[in-house]
């Protein structure tokens, strides 16, 4: 049998040599590639912001200004402080938009709550209780995801006006409820079902029931995906304007910030001035809640995506 002798001291040197040159030429294209991705992400970014950013300066002009003017021109005399004004801001708040933003947090908040309550006791039966028909229910509850909202519209107004709802935040709840129901039962079913067994089994050894299990460790353990949903629920019901516009008409004293904004523009659009000061306070409240729980955003989405 045969031996190999190991390779002499030169023949390393002369190896090492030989695949430096190559390791670099591999890192090159990888930092090429990037600094390629960094600068697209960076162009994408400043080209989505730059609407926003032209919005948020003509919201702070005089009305001829806005009309007769591009808000590039500020940048011609920036220190001229007589361009600046805060009334657009002012007449937008008096035209009821002060109202609206108080009625869109009561209708926003119960219409995230309510859902994420009931879809976490469902998501918890799914994953850790036996019981016949789970797994068909569970089909069938997110077959719900496909069954779009409009088809629903002329059953509830007729349900809604049997029970004198019409016209109430409750219908806005009861919509926004059962139909953002599907999609948080799936989202917290899949993340409740990744933790592992040994929690649970561990905590019905101490005597837990499944209540105190689902309080104590379920809804404290399933904090990421809970706050990933919050923020999808939030944003859809509070830039939601047809369910609002159906369910609780056109009185001023119920309407949202989507009906004021666009009872803001005029009959003939000619007040779109006031639509920049009323774009900003509509978004003031999602921008606060999504950089606040953005953490907890992509890894709700992907939370139970891979279990182990």
């Amino acid at each position: 049998m045969s031996v190999t002798p190991p390779p002499a001291a030169d023949e390393q040197q002369v190896d090492e040599r030989t695949t430096a040159p190559e390791t670099g030429r591999r890192r090159k294209p990888r930092r090429r590639g990037k600094l390629f991705s960094n600068v697209a992400l960076l162009l994408l970014c400043l080209f989505w912001l730059l609407p926003t950013f032209g919005l948020l300066i003509s919201s702070f002009r005089e009305e001829d200004l806005v009309k007769t003017t591009g808000w590039w021109t500020v940048f011609a005399n920036i220190g001229d402080f007589g361009q600046w004004t805060l009334d657009n801001y002012t007449e937008v708040l008096q035209a009821g938009m002060a109202n609206a933003f108080l009625n869109s947090i009561a209708v926003t908040v119960p219409a995230v709550v309510i859902p994420i309550l009931a879809a976490a006791f469902a998501a918890y039966a799914f994953s850790w209780m036996r019981f016949p028909g789970r797994n068909i229910l569970f089909i069938v509850v997110i077959g719900l995801l496909v069954v779009p909202l409009q088809v629903a519209f002329i059953p509830l107004l007729r349900f809604y006006s049997v029970l004198g709802l019409t016209g109430t935040f409750a219908a806005v709840w009861l919509a926004h409820t059962g139909f953002g129901m599907p999609l948080a039962v799936y989202l917290l079913r899949n993340y409740m079902g990744s933790l592992p067994n040994e929690i649970i089994e561990s905590a019905q050894v101490d005597g837990a029931s499944h209540y105190q299990i689902f309080w104590r460790l379920m809804i404290p353990l399933s904090t990421p995906v809970l706050a990933a949903f919050a923020i999808l629920q939030f944003l859809w019901v509070w830039n939601d304007f047809l369910i609002a516009l159906i369910f609780l008409g056109s009185t001023e004293a119920n309407q949202v910030v989507q009906l004021t904004l666009a009872n803001l523009v005029g009959s003939r659009g000619q007040d779109w001035h006031l639509l920049t000061a009323g774009a900003f306070i509509t978004i003031s409240v999602p921008l606060l809640v999504f950089f606040t729980l953005q953490r907890y955003f992509v890894r709700g989405l992907t939370a139970g995506s891979v279990k182990g």
